[in-house]
């Protein structure tokens, strides 16, 4: 038996991207854009360290960690510049450079789970991984331009992704409690 804690990662993914989706339709140029950080904060702290515990000490069958670990912590790194810079009132431009290579790291995985055929739903994994890249991909129209349809169809992208995350991770975990519901610790045995 492995650990297997990306139910909690895509939980934790689905919640930033509802938050940035809120943000994109409602936050950007609000006069106030300290109070999204602490928002932004909490999903980037456990991006961070699942990805990083995950990309390094791979607990997971298979390239599962390359695919999970490593785009958690792009897009934790992301989320916790995005904090920063909202709670210091810097620039978020930057950052969209940064989103749009971490963005097609997610379309080439979402890609590759589709080509290779992992996980039980390929197909739904990888648009999910492809979706929320092109959202990184397209991070400065969504966030730095001032028309109202941008802002729309970016929170909608978000809110689709936050979606199939949502339906992915809840019913990882409905299987997850039930394949793991008699699993004794070793030292336990």
């Amino acid at each position: 038996m492995f650990i297997d804690y990306v139910t909690l990662m895509l939980i934790n993914t689905s919640a930033a991207l509802v938050i940035l989706a809120a943000y994109v339709y409602s936050g950007v140029g609000a006069p106030d854009q300290r109070k999204w950080a602490p928002a932004l904060a909490v999903p980037a702290l456990i991006s961070l360290v699942l990805g990083l515990h995950m990309s390094t000490t791979w607990p997971l069958p298979g390239s599962y960690n390359a695919a999970y670990g490593d785009i958690s912590i792009l897009f934790g790194g992301l989320l916790a510049g995005a904090a920063l810079a909202l709670a210091f009132g810097w620039s978020l431009f930057p950052l969209t450079i940064y989103a749009f290579f971490a963005g097609a790291a997610a379309v080439l995985i979402g890609v590759r789970f589709i080509d290779l055929n992992l996980s039980l739903q390929p197909v739904f994994t990888g648009i999910g991984f492809i979706i929320t890249g092109l959202c990184g991909i397209f991070a400065g129209p969504f966030l730095l331009r001032p028309i109202k349809a941008l802002r729309v169809l970016g929170a909608g992208a978000l809110v689709v992704a936050a979606v199939i995350w949502l339906i992915t991770g809840y019913g990882a975990y409905w299987i997850h409690i039930q394949s793991l519901s008699k699993w004794v610790p070793p030292l336990m045995k």
